[in-house]
């Protein structure tokens, strides 16, 4: 386990160079027994992406091949992780789940972090997949040890923009624990005490995720949020953006399933204008801004010198690393691996590229200009890499704001996108009313 108490450090800084990662709502208890269960959208990443959202070393439930894998097997194996035997991968290997549970019971009576996936696999659908008894399984049985009492159960929610896509936005949403203290004392083998552990920590999921019933709900939902939002000044941050987007989807189920016939002509309106939004660069919060001032744009051309003056760095960085990064997508194509593991295979084959052309570079620096030339240039060279992405991303933005200021001085246009957003939030509104005002 020799990289466990490594692991938050770690998965820090490779999920925050590979994602914009950014972490909301409550705190992982930093020292004690918790069981944190999340979602599984990701492959080999969701573990490294659980451990920083905990801030704590977590000893992980991991699927018995990967112990064995050529390519990750060193890394399950020193991240501490404990084997599960599953029917699908040896039917003969599932009697030794025992061991598993005997293991879990052991590292949380310690006063260890254990995480686990209920969903028992990773995957890409748009919702949760039904979940397993094995998180409620562990939970009873750990607070029999205990002398039946209970610990937290932390839900840990993973939400992606574009999961296998470098450099996209990533959150963390750390949930309340789960309510147990119940069923803690009961028999760790009664049925329905599983049973309705089972569902506490599905619906404690949920709250932490987004869930919807297809993949082309996702733009509908996230324009009629953004909509909202503008128009009636939602409460800022990401866990009350989640809960709006959340709710969202829900309403936008509901109404589905009863037939409502306002839901079709409202949703096709959303899509249309959040189009015309997109074509402008410009977001619904956008609209609903006072429109910018010369002396506004003035300032925010001052805030952009620093990085102005580092563009030259900026582009020999980009330059020097421009073919280990496409060499990265290059072995990602070609292994074609599925959409839920494509960003671990980024992540793995990226991280060893640029280290060893790092090395590589350092070395030619120490063959041509002596030691002293080769230490700096494997000091440098990677500060280099990071100045040059988050340079380079910060010039994106900036680029965005200046189509956004040109685009918000037209006038009668703009106009009629504002009153158009105006009626959509009326209409988002009124629907939202009746179906709450119809459960009454």
């Amino acid at each position: 386990m020799w990289l466990l108490p490594l692991l938050p450090r770690v998965a820090s800084l490779a999920t925050r160079t590979y994602y914009r990662l950014s972490r909301a709502g409550e705190r992982v208890p930093r020292e004690g027994p918790v069981l944190v269960v999340a979602n599984h959208p990701n492959s080999l990443l969701d573990p490294a992406l659980v451990s920083v959202a905990a801030e704590r070393p977590i000893r992980f439930l991991a699927k018995a091949p990967l112990f064995t894998d050529p390519l990750v097997g060193w890394l399950v194996r020193g991240a501490g992780s404990i084997p599960v035997y599953r029917r699908q991968d040896d039917a003969a290997q599932v009697g030794r789940n025992e061991e598993m549970f005997a293991a879990v019971y052991a590292a949380l009576v310690g006063g260890s972090a254990v995480g686990i996936f209920p969903e028992g696999l990773s995957h890409s659908n748009p919702s949760l997949a039904p979940l397993r008894t094995g998180a409620a399984r562990i939970a009873l049985g750990a607070a029999a040890a205990r002398g039946g009492v209970p610990f937290p159960i932390v839900p840990v929610g993973l939400v992606f923009r574009d999961k296998d896509v470098f450099r996209s936005e990533a959150l963390l949403v750390v949930g309340r624990p789960v309510a147990w203290d119940d069923l803690a004392p009961g028999d760790p083998g009664d049925a329905g005490a599983v049973r309705v552990l089972t569902e506490r920590i599905d619906a404690a999921l949920r709250e932490v995720t987004v869930n919807l019933e297809r993949w082309e709900d996702a733009p509908v939902v996230e324009a009629a949020e953004a909509i909202w939002s503008a128009e009636y000044g939602a409460e800022p941050g990401d866990v009350h953006r989640l809960g709006r987007t959340h709710e969202a989807a829900r309403l936008l189920e509901r109404v589905r399933a009863e037939g409502d016939a306002r839901w079709a002509p409202l949703a096709r309106d959303v899509r249309i204008h959040a189009r015309a939004l997109a074509r402008l660069r410009l977001r619904p919060a956008d609209l609903a801004a006072p429109e910018p001032t010369t002396v506004g744009a003035a300032w925010w051309t001052v805030r952009q010198l620093p990085f102005a003056a580092a563009a030259l760095l900026a582009v020999l960085g980009a330059a020097i690393y421009w073919l280990p990064y496409r060499a990265t997508g290059w072995v990602a194509d070609r292994a074609g691996p599925a959409e839920d593991i494509r960003s671990t295979w980024k992540l793995l084959a990226g991280a060893l590229l640029h280290v060893a052309w790092t090395v590589l570079l350092a070395a030619l620096a120490a063959w041509s200009g002596g030691w002293v030339a080769g230490a700096a240039a494997l000091v440098l060279l990677p500060v280099l890499a990071l100045l040059a992405l988050h340079t380079l991303e910060r010039w994106g933005r900036a680029r965005e704001d200046a189509r956004r200021f040109f685009a918000l001085r037209r006038g009668a246009r703009l106009a009629d996108l504002r009153a158009r957003q105006r009626a959509l939030a009326e209409r988002l509104r009124a629907l939202r009313e009746g179906v709450v005002a119809e459960r009454r």
